[in-house]
């Protein structure tokens, strides 16, 4: 491999593990609240996109502005999930991950209805140019991902570790029975925490828009990708989610430059087969007492 592909091969890495760990954190930490996985996270996701394409390429609202509406829009259908499907079939993990697997159908169908099926919808790209790194030509709209990531991890951080309600998340993940005990509202809390997972798969999404097509079927793959993450980083372990994200970006990114996607994601598989078996609770999953 010459330095120019290995070092555009590292920067599509960082990147790509930017989206996945965006993606994951909100879905590992559902999971941790409320112990039930939803199947339409990666819908989430592709409604992000849409948002920036009706609000950046259809309406001409300025870039920043359309990435920050997803946040908000999405973070509601996150609530409707919460109130409309897990809290009814709370304790029932079939039921809810059946019932938000037809909220995929619904929300896919939704999208095609409005925006159309025929044609992939190409976002212009706000921010033109390349970094020149190492000969590598990485566009600007790649690595302005980067730091975007970063800024919103870190924010969620801080919110779990230094602000109350975050804090009092932590605690219904840890033990849903002792935080109930001491006060803390359940309810509230699965709320809170699928109105997070949806803006952070939105706003994925609406970063990611501008560099991949959009379409209602965009978030097929990466929840997939998604689930992967959250299991071999430790099931509801955000710190972990975080850490998968990044090296099955490595992963993904490095075997599709070799050989193509359909081993990229053989290769991802096995490696969550691979951690699972040296370690059953994920990278950084501890057990239950």
């Amino acid at each position: 491999m010459e330095l120019t592909t290995f070092v555009q091969t590292i920067a599509n890495s960082v990147v790509a593990g930017s989206i996945y760990a965006t993606v994951a954190v909100g879905l590992a930490l559902a999971f941790g609240v409320m112990q039930m996985a939803n199947h339409a996270h990666g819908e989430f996701f592709m409604l992000g996109a849409y948002v920036v394409y009706v609000f950046y390429a259809l309406g001409g609202m300025p870039f920043p502005l359309a990435v920050l509406a997803a946040i908000p829009t999405i973070a509601i259908i996150g609530l409707l999930t919460e109130r409309l499907i897990f809290r009814p079939t709370r304790g029932n993990v079939l039921a809810g991950f059946m019932a938000t697997a037809g909220l995929t159908w619904v929300l896919q169908t939704a999208a095609g209805r409005i925006w159309g099926l025929a044609f992939m919808k190409m976002i212009p790209t706000p921010y033109m140019g390349a970094a020149n790194i190492a000969g590598a030509q990485i566009g600007w709209q790649r690595v302005l991902i980067i730091p975007a990531a970063c800024i919103l991890l870190g924010l969620l951080w801080f919110f779990l570790h230094r602000v109350r309600w975050g804090k009092a998340l932590r605690a219904c993940a840890q033990d849903p029975e002792a935080a109930a005990l001491q006060g803390i509202s359940i309810n509230k809390m699965t709320a809170l925490a699928m109105g997070i997972a949806g803006a952070y798969a939105g706003v994925a999404g609406a970063l990611l828009a501008p560099i991949h097509a959009v379409t209602p079927y965009m978030g097929r793959d990466l929840l997939i990708t998604a689930f992967i993450v959250v299991i071999v980083g430790g099931m509801s372990s955000i710190e972990g989610a975080v850490l998968a994200a990044f090296l099955l970006g490595f992963i993904h990114t490095f075997v599709t430059t070799i050989f193509d996607a359909t081993s990229a994601v053989m290769v991802g598989v096995a490696f969550m087969a691979i951690i699972l078996i040296v370690k059953p609770t994920g990278l950084m999953g501890r057990v239950k007492a």
